[in-house]
């Protein structure tokens, strides 16, 4: 597992290796049957009624993350730039119709014989905070999905 929060340029990036194969983790991140399970940190539900996906460049996504505590609700949404199945996604991120504060994710996907080191990357913040945010909740969603992989596995 590797974190790092890249100060200056106001950029996270992610490591995880999951015991999965390279195309079942690409299904985690384009398949909302998959997506719901694991998507937001922790004390977050992701309902798949709220998952809209068309992946290809171009495509648009989006989802509503719900706080389990108290059921407020964080919308977020972009559009694919670059679709490689099974290896890589480039997509934007921001709050439905507002493109100030979009920023651009990278999920890299390297197969490591039946298993897959995954590395998000997350570019164009617009302040440290916006950043460090992102960073935690990315790192408790991915946690979650790890979580899921070496259960399955168990």
């Amino acid at each position: 597992m590797t974190d790092r929060r890249e100060t200056g340029e106001r950029e996270l990036t992610i490591t995880r290796v999951l015991d999965a194969p390279r195309r079942l983790v690409f299904q985690a991140w384009t398949d909302p049957a998959h997506v719901t399970a694991w998507f937001g940190p922790r004390g977050f539900t992701t309902p798949m009624s709220t998952i809209a996906m068309d992946v290809r460049p171009g495509g648009t996504w989006q989802a509503t993350m719900i706080r389990d505590d108290d059921g407020a609700e964080y919308s977020t949404g972009g559009f694919y730039i670059e679709v490689v199945e099974p290896e890589r996604l480039v997509f934007t991120w921001g709050a439905p119709g507002d493109t100030r504060q979009e920023s651009v994710v990278t999920v890299e996907l390297a197969d490591l014989d039946g298993r897959t080191e995954m590395t998000l990357h997350q570019a164009g913040f617009t302040t440290d905070d916006s950043r460090d945010s992102h960073h935690d909740g990315w790192s408790s969603a991915l946690d979650r999905l790890t979580e899921r992989f070496r259960e399955a596995t168990a």
